[in-house]
């Protein structure tokens, strides 16, 4: 039962008070005048969770009439919330209480609505007027009451917030680019000295927090061997590769590894051009390496020396004058390139519009060849116009073969810094947001980035680009970056890492039900990486989601972790690792592994996938874990039956159940049979016996057991 209705209290205004501190102002002297706090709230748009009747609207408590309140209903919590228009600088707020008052309470404050911090807290509240002093750049404030003072609900007759609005210094554009760039002219001293102290760094810093960018102005360095280590990007400052060229070597190897490159994650190779020393340069990686723009005047070997393992790469817009040397590399993507030729074959090699690419031959020897790529954009970069820094955004290309630069200037448009903010450690999500809602671009600079609210890119052909692999890591369980429905979004060159707190999602590219024709103009990702664990606990339900039509996935590397620290079935759980609900969406170089359910799941029509790497979750404790009702586990790539339309080439998923080597799974990959789904170059392996597959996709494919503990792949080579 409710309780009886109440008469309202009423203040009564003391004006005594009032003439006194008029008097008392007369008489002190002046001082520099600014700009006043003004009240921002009254008459804007108010919400409430509930409110205890008709009478009682959220809009009564900012009309600013002390006669009217809002009331909410009678339990915790409950809050009220005020939209003020614009983002505002905040720095104070004023509740007028009624007797139904909240003991404890929190005022928040957000730029979107959705993602709140706390800028005040209290559970000692003695209700009556409060003024309180805030700080911080925000859109909406509300009040969060936690536990109500009397039996009834939270009730105020006025809820005031203070600040300016329109008049704020903005952020500015442009500045230089932090303490982690380092930039070498050929005049520069100690060169080989920087390197190889980044590299001492570096080398086996595989979850640690130094982040590096190594940039060469255009010019000819002689007799370096610039070794990458994590975290660490190197690359050239001209229009092209062939504008800064290496005598010498670019390399990544193992040594501290024992030889062996499975772990060679997180680094970058982008528009130079290398002689290396002895014919043939060496770029032993894994996962979240990419080789982008660049021009190697002789062979590349991907192995490291002795031919120790390694496990997956990507190679984008480059010229590899020799050999391609692949060895033991288990699975690679080569896309709109130019080579000299590509040596053996182990799981999965594919190309698309590579010249001089092998033939199509799956399964043996495993190559899987696209004479062009349907669709691409080569990812944004950074570079200088004489003295000036510029980030040009290359143009799309449809049916592309080759590389952009070498028959010329690549088409695209220039960016002057000035229109970035140029992000450094330290800096805020807030400052973040204001940032593009001023019209500004991104440019992370290589650091660690916490956020305590998502970043939100609502503006068409925003670029979103960062250096030496910069670090974004959402805190309280928010979202990390969200795109609007709009075209042309860039985004490029950063690390998503799941914080401590579940995050819904990390990635969100475009809202749910987006609907938007993003055809000629679609946004990119390309070198975004995530990270759940590893690096220490990390939880998100769903890493990335694709809600947009027509986006391009250019290389990601979406991981939960299998090593490292806060590592464990459950501590660092994540369900889902890709979800694409838009349509005409083309994924070109797709690496996900581990989660704990899907890996990937499709459900918009007409999408593509070329070349899709997946390992099945090490660490799951037993059959049960991983039973999806019916059916022997997740699949690692699994089309929606509702879909009609969907293709995809060169798709390999692995598993390595080493806590229970007993477990089964029915198969790698799920699809609706239909005519226009189709599947080319498929496999699935069983890494030393731990586990095996029932089939390669549905129920066609041989299981993976007859070959016991040799990891010898079952293959299907066109399904249907």
């Amino acid at each position: 039962m409710a309780p009886p209705p109440r008469p309202a209290l009423h203040t009564v205004v003391v004006t005594v008070v009032l003439a006194l501190a008029a008097a008392l102002l007369a008489v002190v002297p002046a001082a520099r005048a600014e700009a006043a706090p003004t009240l921002l709230s009254q008459g804007k748009d108010a919400t409430a969770s509930s409110q205890e009747n008709a009478g009682t609207p959220a809009a009564a408590a900012v009309d600013g009439d002390n006669g009217t309140r809002w009331s909410s209903e009678f339990a915790d919590p409950q809050w009220i919330s005020v939209d003020l228009g614009a983002p505002a600088q905040l720095s104070r707020v004023e509740l007028s209480w009624e007797t139904a008052h909240a003991s404890a309470y929190r005022i928040e404050i957000s730029q979107n609505g959705d993602d709140w911090t706390t800028a005040y807290s209290t559970t000692t509240s003695g209700g009556g007027n409060e003024t309180l002093d805030i700080s911080g750049t925000a859109r909406h404030v509300r009040v969060y009451g936690t536990a109500r003072a009397t039996g009834w609900g939270y009730s105020l007759w006025e809820f005031k917030v203070y600040g300016t609005q329109g008049d704020d210094p903005t952020v500015p554009g442009g500045g230089d680019l932090g303490p982690n760039v380092h930039v070498f002219d050929p005049s520069t001293p100690g060169i080989q000295a920087e390197l190889d102290e980044v590299f001492e760094q570096q080398e086996d810093a595989q979850f640690g927090n130094g982040r590096h960018a190594l940039l060469f102005k255009p010019g000819t360095y002689n007799n370096l061997n610039a070794q990458i280590g994590f975290y660490t990007q190197i690359a050239g400052l001209g229009l092209k590769p062939d504008d800064t060229l290496i005598n010498g070597d670019i390399t990544v190897d193992a040594g501290w590894f024992n030889g062996n490159a499975t772990q060679n994650f997180w680094r970058a190779a982008e528009n130079l051009a290398v002689n290396p020393v002895n014919g043939t340069d060496r770029w032993a990686v894994s996962q979240a390496a990419s080789f982008r723009r660049m021009h190697v005047r002789g062979g590349l070997n991907l192995s490291p020396t002795g031919y120790g393992w390694a496990s997956g790469g990507y190679i984008a817009d480059s010229k590899i004058d020799g050999e391609v040397g692949n060895y033991s590399q288990q699975q690679w993507y080569t896309r709109d390139s130019s080579i000299g030729g590509w040596s053996n074959s182990v799981w999965n090699q594919v190309f698309s519009g590579t010249t001089g690419a092998p033939a199509t031959a799956f399964p043996e020897p495993k190559y899987t060849t696209l004479e062009h790529t349907p669709v691409s954009r080569e990812k944004p970069f950074l570079y200088l116009d004489g003295n000036d820094y510029k980030v040009f955004v290359p143009a799309l290309r449809t049916n592309a073969r080759g590389t952009t630069w070498e028959n010329g200037t690549p088409a695209g448009r220039s960016l002057p810094l000035s229109d970035f903010y140029v992000v450094k450690p330290g800096a805020t999500a807030a400052t973040i947001n204001q940032a593009l809602s001023q019209g500004l671009h991104l440019l992370f600079t290589p650091g660690v980035y916490h956020v305590d609210q998502t970043i939100q890119v609502n503006r068409p052909d925003t670029v979103v680009l960062g250096l030496g692999l910069a670090t974004i890591i959402p805190d309280n369980g928010v979202t990390a970056m969200r795109v609007a429905d709009v075209d042309g979004v860039r985004l490029a060159g950063f690390l998503i890492d799941a914080g401590p707190v579940n995050s819904p999602t990390l990635l969100e590219v475009g809202p749910q039900n987006a609907s938007a024709d993003h055809a000629g103009n679609p946004t990119t990702v390309q070198d975004v990486y995530i990270r759940i664990g590893g690096a220490g606990p990390g939880k998100a339900t769903t890493s990335m989601v694709i809600n947009n039509d027509d986006t391009i996935i250019d290389h990601t590397w979406v991981w939960r972790a299998d090593h490292g620290e806060g590592v464990g079935w459950e501590t660092n759980r994540a369900d889902y690792g890709v979800r694409v609900n838009g349509d005409d969406v083309l994924a070109t170089g797709l690496f996900v592994e581990h989660f704990n359910k899907y890996d990937v799941e499709w459900y918009g029509e007409r999408g593509r996938t070329i070349f899709f790497q997946n390992e099945k979750a090490y660490d799951a404790p037993n059959q049960a874990a991983i039973q999806n009702g019916s059916t022997k586990g997740y699949a690692a790539y699994r089309v929606d039956d509702s879909v009609n339309t969907h293709e995809g080439w060169g798709l390999g998923s692995y598993c390595y159940y080493n806590v229970d080597p007993s477990i089964r799974q029915d198969h790698g990959f799920k699809a609706p049979v239909k005519p226009g789904v189709k599947f080319h170059s498929l496999l699935v392996v069983s890494l030393g016996g731990n586990g095996h597959y029932e089939h390669v996709i549905n129920n066609t494919g041989d299981s993976t057991e007859p070959a016991g503990s040799s990891t010898v792949p079952s293959t299907v080579t066109s399904f249907p």
